[in-house]
């Protein structure tokens, strides 16, 4: 670093100026900047301000800031203290189990990552230029120490760019990687065009799939900016709580929450919802970026055959060829995702323990993993729906 800097920590997004941040994290859609809406000041306020990210939650707001001597920011990074594994996708309960029956206390720890969210994007948010790398070096640098001051087990980043994990290995992170299904816009002029390019069975299965879900009467509605009423929202929060309740045991999200995205951020939300009867009875929630749609979660209150395949994947592939962007990621996990044309592809996170003994054990199963984890995303590849060309 060229320039003294001072690393912090903050309770609350809210202590950190909207522009500062939004600027860091490419949060902005001025500029042709790659645009991540869970980046944004207004999505991780809404967590905090809807009490959905709280310390009786399991989630203590503990962002990191780097400033200049003048109070500039430099460089930040979102960060939680975490007294459980719970809403993070990259499952490290093992580990946790493994720890506390040698004695050692896991929980809390700390995180780097978007709560209940497990999209790609950049963790430690610097702006571009000469000082990109050593700031985000410092980021690093600074993590572990925090780690180590508030006597931690451990700290994560999870579900960070590829480009980013070099830089935490020089600092002494174990790298770890996984799998989710995005599918990939290959300019393709509708769905039906992107249908040609699957193999014959494949290509049947799915047009009758989405006849069989639309059966009963049913008919799909894309909803964003006004039509995101406060009406909309009691209807998919009551979605949103019937089938988090019965998959998850206690849906994360407050109903708040919903109200205050719709107010900060209603441009950047697509909700797909189904109707029947004159009511809607399904939907997903989705959010815009600058070329991707990111799925999140759906809900229902009755159950039709293949209405969760239309609901979350065929109208998210719909939405993202209309408006020209370049990928959809429909979440975490999910194998039956690559039938409907979502092909696996590599996520990262990085972890740094502070005890030798718990370093060394994870470093060896995390080699084990990367190989099952490589090895399992070719097979899936080779047995996608696509059709194979001969060479």
């Amino acid at each position: 670093m060229t320039q003294d800097v001072r690393i912090k920590t903050v309770s609350s997004i809210s202590d950190i100026p909207v522009d500062d941040w939004n600027t860091l994290s490419g949060a902005k859609k001025e500029g042709g900047s790659k645009y991540n809406p869970f980046l944004s000041h207004a999505f991780l306020s809404a967590l905090e301000d809807s009490l959905s990210v709280t310390p009786r939650a399991g989630w203590q707001s503990h962002h990191m800031a780097i400033e200049s001597e003048s109070g500039k920011l430099l460089a930040a990074m979102p960060l939680y203290a975490k007294g459980h594994s719970q809403g993070e996708y990259v499952f490290d309960h093992a580990w946790a189990d493994a720890f506390q029956r040698a004695g050692g206390n896991y929980y809390p720890k700390l995180l780097s990552a978007i709560p209940f969210t497990p999209a790609t994007g950049q963790r430690l948010l610097v702006a571009e230029g000469e000082q990109a790398l050593p700031l985000k070096s410092a980021l690093a640098a600074g993590l572990k120490e925090e780690t180590e001051r508030l006597g931690l087990s451990s700290a994560h980043i999870n579900f960070l760019v590829a480009d980013d994990v070099p830089i935490l290995e020089e600092e002494g992170y174990l790298h770890r990687i996984d799998q989710q299904f995005h599918f990939v816009n290959e300019g393709y002029a509708d769905h039906e065009a992107f249908l040609e390019t699957l193999a014959s069975r494949k290509r049947k299965a799915l047009r009758k799939e989405r006849r069989a879900a639309l059966e009963n009467g049913i008919t799909i509605d894309w909803l964003t900016g006004s039509d995101l009423t406060e009406d909309i929202w009691d209807q998919f929060f009551t979605f949103y709580m019937d089938t988090g309740s019965r998959k998850w045991g206690r849906p994360y999200l407050t109903r708040a929450f919903y109200s205050m995205i719709g107010v900060r951020m209603a441009d950047d939300i697509l909700l797909v919802m189904a109707r029947r009867d004159g009511r809607y009875i399904a939907g997903a929630i989705n959010f815009i970026g600058s070329d991707t749609l990111f799925g999140r979660h759906w809900g229902c209150i009755e159950d039709h055959p293949f209405l969760h395949f239309e609901v979350c994947y065929h109208q998210a592939i719909d939405f993202a060829l209309a408006h020209k962007l370049k990928t959809v990621e429909a979440g975490a996990q999910g194998e039956h995702k690559l039938a409907r044309g979502y092909l696996p592809v590599t996520t990262h996170s990085m972890h740094y323990f502070t005890h030798p003994g718990l370093h060394n054990a994870v470093a060896d199963y995390l080699q084990q993993e990367r190989d099952a984890v490589s090895a399992d995303g070719e097979y899936l590849r080779e047995h996608s729906p696509f059709r194979k060309i001969e060479t």
